[in-house]
């Protein structure tokens, strides 16, 4: 980061960086490779816009990707990230829905995680519409989008909601505490910091942020009970601000009985895939991604409870 983040310069994070091209319905429909659709679904006093992709070559009932965008919840769309997802669909088979939740700080907690949780909602009850299979829905994300998607598994867990078959975390920013080891080590190095964090973090709650009154539903690290949830994937860089905040949430997800697989991937800074997408690295980050998927939707075809006898 070359300059550091506050609260008067969220407007200037949200500016595209030079050279960045930002996706397009069109850029991400590929030729015809996906058909892309929007849809408005209705919250309380408001509506919540979602993207709606589909792989053209698959067809017949398709398993469901629910993807929250990252951006440290202060930017972004949904249209963000949602390329990545969009390679798995094509090569796996699956639907992907992406959620356009109000940011930070204009609407903070809980606004932009019932944003996402009234989107799932609607995506359970109105799928099948577009060829999505309402019982096989996987909730995924990255960055802050990878910590509203392990909100979203405790959000559906504790509510009686939605029956999620996995949730992909990918570098999720799930600690408001910003006090880890590796937020300190990398506090000047990584390319999403340790001020940065701190800043986006007091965007989304305000004064309560690192205080004893945070909702564990808005800084999943703060869950006590990580029993019961559908299983997980979660990688992360080995030098990134938030390596021991993820690895500390797959060892608690183990302790509770359930089932995670966590990657450390060596050398990696925050999001690096995304920064340099041809890297070896970052192509073996993907496939094992994909493979995980492929795994997941694999033993869930041929018994949704497997995970539960392991």
């Amino acid at each position: 980061m070359s300059w550091p983040l506050r609260l008067d310069r969220i407007a200037q994070a949200r500016q595209p960086g030079p050279g960045e091209v930002l996706p397009t319905e069109e850029s991400l429909s590929a030729g015809g490779r996906f058909v892309v659709t929007r849809a408005a679904v209705k919250a309380d006093d408001h509506d919540i816009e979602v993207v709606i992709a589909r792989p053209s070559r698959h067809t017949g009932i398709l398993p469901v990707v629910f993807h929250t965008h990252g951006g440290g919840m202060i930017a972004g769309d949904a249209l963000s990230g949602l390329d990545e997802f969009l390679e798995y669909a094509d090569e796996i088979g699956l639907l992907v829905i992406s959620v356009d939740y109000r940011l930070a700080p204009e609407t903070q907690f809980p606004g932009p995680l019932e944003d996402c949780y009234a989107a799932l909602v609607w995506t359970a009850q109105q799928v099948s519409r577009w060829g999505g299979d309402p019982t096989r829905i996987v909730v995924a994300g990255t960055s802050a989008g990878g910590g509203l998607a392990a909100g979203l598994a405790l959000l559906a867990r504790d509510r009686l909601g939605p029956a999620l078959i996995g949730q992909v975390l990918l570098c999720p920013m799930i600690d408001d505490r910003n006090d880890s080891a590796s937020g300190h080590q990398m506090a000047a190095q990584d390319t999403w910091n340790r001020q940065w964090n701190g800043v986006a973090w007091q965007a989304l709650l305000g004064p309560l942020t690192g205080g004893p009154d945070v909702s564990p539903y808005a800084a999943p690290a703060r869950m006590p009970d990580l029993a019961g949830l559908p299983p997980a994937y979660l990688d992360v860089g080995s030098v990134e601000t938030f390596r021991d905040e993820d690895i500390a949430y797959a060892m608690g997800i183990w302790a509770a009985g359930g089932p995670a697989e966590l990657h450390v991937w060596g050398g990696a800074v925050h999001a690096f895939d995304h920064l340099c997408p041809e890297a070896l690295l970052a192509r073996e980050a993907r496939a094992t991604r994909s493979a995980w998927l492929r795994r997941l939707l694999h033993h869930d075809a041929l018994d949704p409870g497997w995970w539960r006898r392991l």
